[in-house]
């Protein structure tokens, strides 16, 4: 699920939504919306920007996972949803009162998907770790960047990404099925969440339209986070593992990604997100102790290849 800066953004990366999702609403080609064109100058502090923003997304969701043992994933889903409404509520201030029955359809998808994202992904983190969570999710953008092309890159990348999933999947006494198909799942709700955020971003202004869908996602996780709050009591540092998740994978990129955005292009920002699965296996590591093998570090490095590929020739084409 991280939160960027409009329906038409390039943004691919994790937030609101996730740990390697959208930080918040985008899609996965088009102009920065309501952002100022890219400038000339300036690239060395955007790519400085689009670092940040990364590391953020992912360090966020780390700490978020530290509060597993007492809210569980669905506890600290909720508490991110929370932060990721009031931060895209306040900046967006949506006239919902104005929305039409054309418009709220869409919003209303947009919603659920993006809810369902979020906790698909933070219930595989909780299995599978954060990094092969990550990745796996990745494959959703890939797909709707990849899908109807029969350009030789194009199927190539397609091919190549299939066998990294493979060897991602093999069968070994650690291997958690569960968690591979809710980070699948993930997946299927991020290239869900892209072409509901095109639509929305037709029908709506600026960021009216995500505004509005991370503050519905909000309301549906009350009661089931009133719940899980009531039932399990959150210790302060539970407490503030969750809000710092909020903040570092909502609010940290969505600013940096806006600031981003207007100094570098968009599809070098598009490419430059694509190595967010190796930064989620790295801080999986040094926050989480989690540890991968030589294979899994060869297949993230096959899917981040394959992404950076689709996404950097139909920039050109696009061109």
């Amino acid at each position: 699920m991280k939160l960027d800066t409009s329906p038409t953004t390039t943004r691919y990366s994790a937030g609101a939504a996730g740990a390697g999702g959208p930080a918040g609403p985008a899609g996965p080609t088009g102009t920065t919306g309501g952002a100022a064109p890219p400038r000339r100058t300036g690239r060395g502090a955007g790519v400085a920007l689009m670092l940040a923003s990364g590391l953020s997304n992912q360090t966020g969701a780390a700490i978020g996972a530290l509060a597993f043992p007492v809210l569980g994933p669905v506890g600290v889903v909720a508490v991110r949803q929370w932060v990721a409404a009031v931060i895209l509520g306040s900046v967006g201030r949506p006239r919902l009162r104005r929305f039409t029955a054309a418009q709220w359809r869409p919003v209303l998808g947009l919603a659920l998907v993006f809810a369902g994202m979020n906790l698909s992904l933070y219930m595989a983190i909780e299995r599978i770790g954060l990094g092969l969570a990550v990745t796996l999710e990745f494959l959703g953008p890939l797909t709707v960047a990849l899908a109807g092309s029969r350009r030789r890159v194009d199927v190539a990348a397609a091919v190549a990404a299939a066998a990294a999933v493979a060897v991602l999947m093999r069968p070994t006494p650690a291997t958690d099925y569960m968690g591979i198909g809710l980070a699948l799942l993930a997946a299927a709700c991020w290239a869900s969440y892209i072409l509901l955020n095109r639509e929305v971003g037709t029908r709506l202004p600026a960021l009216e339209g995500p505004a509005a869908a991370a503050m519905v996602s909000a309301t549906l996780y009350l009661p089931v986070g009133i719940w899980v709050l009531w039932h399990h009591r959150p210790t302060p540092t539970a407490l503030g593992c969750a809000l710092t998740a909020g903040v570092l994978s909502s609010a940290v990129p969505f600013l940096a990604d806006l600031l981003a955005l207007r100094r570098v292009p968009a599809h070098f920002f598009g490419v430059f997100m694509s190595v967010n699965p190796v930064f989620a296996a790295l801080v999986g590591l040094a926050v989480l102790g989690q540890r991968l093998d030589a294979l899994a570090w060869l297949a993230i490095a096959v899917i981040v290849t394959a992404n950076t590929a689709a996404v950097s020739t139909t920039a050109r084409k696009a061109t």
